[in-house]
């Protein structure tokens, strides 16, 4: 395992806030543009919004997980590595809340859209039943039907004074059908006002939560850095994350033994995993900024020990894959190395991906080489956003830049 003590980069901070309101701000309106090609495309608009609800349900769902986490760390022993977690798990949630708020509001003005084109058409419609209606009102007056129907020649606005007429009663029961339905479509007019008044109400609060829990991110950010520069700065933290650290270590080597111990199946043929070194392909497209081995730290000149690499992400593409087919054994969170995927590859080697962001596989799943696994991210990592990458054999760390492709 890598421990993760040296001072991190200035860059690493600016990098892990932008992934945090950048990256969720983006997936947003990803997911929103993509809905809106569907709609382009010709699907009905009930099926856009019911894709809008499903994914609006599924965030909730990681909402409540990572609140059951939450409530899990709470109960643990207090640690620097316990801190750390709670404080990723409260931006994870806020990051949820956020996207959740983000499209409801989305669809929330794609129902005002909706009210908007109902209430025009409805005006429409209204127009053409008050001329009708003034039509009947001048038939009955003609004939004596109706003594007060002089007040109605005489009003500029027939709709205000049919609001406030003590008649109103009376003209909605006589014959006349044509101010029957001119009565109804004006009734329709005003609940589709009200409808639309209070989905800009709807929007606007929604619009107000979202950037509440931006700020609050914010803090929670600011929170997780100031606790990562103490590490940093003061040997007896960084001492104290070092044995926390050892302990997780030793924790996944047991894990490692337990699984090696299990049978799996892999689809046949395969090619071993021993006839691939040198030309692995990469997990990631990046740069590597901690090696396997030996490294001493320059400011309190301690001797680390790391078991696998950290590589640094370049350009856009935030995509884990797999560097040769499997199954997955492990996809969960482990302290010390975040989230967590361990792949078996048959003949006791393994690889395994930590500070994963999110995972696109499950335990149980058979991967090939190449096949995006996860989403790289900066759980339980003192660098920011990286991966943290090993190979094993026999559960023994091997140095990863041996087996994969030179660049």
């Amino acid at each position: 395992m890598i421990l993760h003590f040296l001072p991190a980069r200035n860059s690493t901070t600016k990098t892990g806030r932008t992934s945090f309101s950048a990256g969720t701000f983006l997936s947003v309106f990803l997911f929103v543009f993509i809905l809106s090609e569907l709609t382009a495309a010709g699907q009905p608009q009930e099926a856009v919004i019911s894709d809008i609800e499903k994914r609006i349900q599924q965030i909730n769902q990681q909402i409540d997980s990572l609140k059951s986490r939450l409530r899990e760390e709470e109960k643990k022993e207090a640690s620097l590595l316990s801190s750390l977690e709670k404080i990723r798990l409260n931006k994870r949630v806020l990051q949820n809340e956020i996207e959740a708020l983000q499209l409801r509001r989305t669809l929330t003005l794609r129902q005002m859209n909706e009210l908007r084109a109902r209430i025009d058409q409805t005006r429409k419609t209204l127009e053409k039943e008050r001329a009708s209606a003034e039509r009947t009102l001048v038939t009955l007056y003609r004939f004596g039907r109706l003594d007060f129907t002089y007040f109605f020649l005489k009003s500029s606005n027939l709709e205000t004074l049919l609001r406030e007429s003590k008649y109103l009663t009376f003209l909605a029961r006589y014959q006349g059908e044509a101010i029957d339905r001119y009565l109804k479509t004006l009734e329709k007019l005003q609940s589709l006002e009200t409808d639309l008044k209070n989905k800009m109400a709807e929007a606007d609060s929604l619009l107000r939560q979202a950037r509440e829990n931006q700020a609050k991110l914010v803090e929670q950010e600011q929170k997780s850095q100031q606790l990562l520069s103490e590490i940093k700065k003061n040997k007896a933290s960084y001492l104290q994350m070092m044995s926390e650290l050892q302990e997780s270590t030793e924790e996944l080597q047991k894990l490692l033994k337990r699984l090696q111990a299990q049978e799996i199946s892999l689809p046949s043929p395969f090619i071993p995993f021993n006839e691939k070194k040198g030309q692995l392909p990469w997990p990631l497209s990046g740069r590597v900024i901690t090696r396997f081995g030996k490294e001493v730290h320059p400011k309190f000149k301690t001797i680390t020990v790391n078991n696998g690499i950290e590589i640094v992400p370049s350009g856009n593409d935030r995509t884990i894959k797999a560097v040769h087919g499997g199954r997955v054994v492990f996809a969960d969170y482990f302290q010390g190395y975040g989230n967590l995927i361990i792949i078996d590859h048959g003949l006791s080697y393994y690889t395994l991906y930590g500070h994963c962001a999110s995972f696109l596989v499950k335990t149980g799943d058979l991967v090939r080489a190449g096949q995006p696994i996860a989403i790289v991210g900066d759980s339980d990592s003192l660098k920011g956003e990286c991966l943290y990458f090993e190979i094993r054999h026999k559960a023994r760390p091997v140095d990863p830049l041996q087996w994969l492709k030179r660049r």
